[in-house]
Formats: C-alpha cells, sequence, structure tokens
C-alpha cells in the first residue's frame, strides 16, 4: 500500500509520520518510510538545489523539472521495490505536491504538469493521501521554528521565503485536488496539539490497511 502525507510549510508531516510508523510495525506491517525530494543519492544533490534560499533567481520550469527528475529516480530505487516486497510506503509528499506548487502556487499550466506527472509515475498513485491542514500564518510560524533550530550550514528555507498569497494558493490548492478525488484523501486538521492529531491519523490509516486486506 502507498500512503502520502501532504500540507503546506510547518504542517507537521514528518512529525506525524514519525509517530505513525512504530504504531503500524507494532501491528504487524511492513513500512519503508521516504520523502521528495532527496529519497536517493541523486535525490539529496536535487533536495539541495531546490530548497536552498540563494537559489532564488529558479524559475518555476527548471523547479518543475527538478521535482520530477527527483520523482523519477525515487520511484525507481525506492518505492517500486518496496511495494513490489509488499511492504506499506509512506512518503512525505509525491506527485500532488507538485500539482499544487508549481501548478496552483507557481501558476504553470497544469495540463502540462498532469502530463509530465502521468510521464514520471507511469500510473502509480497513492492509495491514500492525508493532507495535514491548518492557517497558512501558523504552519510558517511554526516552519522558521524548526529551520532556526536546524542543524549544518544548509538552510532549507526558500519556500519559507515565499509570499503568504502564495502559500495560501498553496494551502487552497490541496483542498482543491482533495474535492476532486474524496476516495483517496483526507483532510486532517493539523491546528491543535500532535497527540490528538496522531491519534487521526492512526485511526484512518488503519481503517484503510484493514479495508486493503479484507
Amino acid at each position: 500500500m502507498f500512503i502520502t502525507f501532504e500540507g503546506i510549510e510547518g504542517s507537521g508531516k514528518s512529525t506525524q509520520i514519525a509517530r505513525l510508523v512504530p504504531v503500524l510495525r507494532k501491528k504487524g506491517f511492513a513500512c519503508v518510510v521516504t520523502r521528495e525530494p532527496g529519497a536517493t543519492r541523486i535525490g539529496k544533490k536535487i533536495r539541495h538545489i531546490l530548497l536552498d534560499s540563494g537559489h532564488d533567481v529558479m524559475v518555476a520550469t527548471t523547479e518543475l523539472l527538478l521535482y520530477q527528475a527527483d520523482r523519477a529516480q525515487h520511484i525507481h530505487e525506492v518505492i517500486e521495490p518496496a511495494l513490489k516486497a509488499d511492504k506499506v510506503v509512506i512518503s512525505d509528499r509525491f506527485s500532488d505536491a507538485t500539482t499544487v506548487y508549481q501548478g496552483y502556487a507557481r501558476g504553470l499550466d497544469l495540463n502540462w504538469i498532469e502530463r509530465l506527472n502521468d510521464m514520471v509515475v507511469g500510473g502509480l498513485k497513492p492509495d491514500l493521501t492525508l493532507i495535514l491542514d491548518l492557517p497558512v500564518e501558523l504552519g510558517l510560524r511554526r516552519a522558521w521554528e524548526r529551520i532556526e533550530n536546524q542543524a549544518g550550514a544548509l538552510r532549507e528555507d526558500r519556500f519559507e521565503k515565499e509570499t503568504l498569497a502564495f502559500h495560501e494558493k498553496v494551502r487552497q490548492g490541496y483542498l482543491a485536488l482533495a474535492g476532486l478525488e474524496p476516495e483517496r484523501f483526507r483532510i486532517i486538521d493539523a491546528s491543535g496539539d500532535p497527540d490528538p492529531i496522531h491519534e487521526n491519523i492512526v485511526e484512518v490509516v488503519t481503517r484503510v490497511l484493514h479495508t486493503e486486506q479484507s
């Protein structure tokens, strides 16, 4: 089964994935945790290019194609082998992020992005996508707190430096996608304390996993 987490900056995806996986493993599910960009050796180099705020001259088309290059390698090296081994793959972002960030927020043609996505993923689509939703101002405040505590020389803050209007377009883009595919998406209120958010996620994911098994 293929599960993805999506959401604006600071929505808590990484935190909630880290809390979910031990629960699933205790229930007997073999899990592979991954992310975009940066899940492979090549992807890590692409991630540095994409998220470094020093690359502020990057145009939207370059950004789009770098994400697609990362995704092609990610699918080949990580996702497809794990799915073939009957493991639960949990990814922090996938192709929906490209549709939202480069399409809804950057303004690139959505039909063109869809064609590129189809070319890269080859029919692969998440079985379940959780959108961690919260107000933009709250998400960015959390994101900047995380960035200020980051170790290392590289600050992954290129997207956090975008305008509030940009991030609002991202949020609304995710909600629009959820409306188009309600059978795949689940919207999780991520504005509160982590514990009830975690409990909500566990309930949703385990219910879907058991449905898939039956």
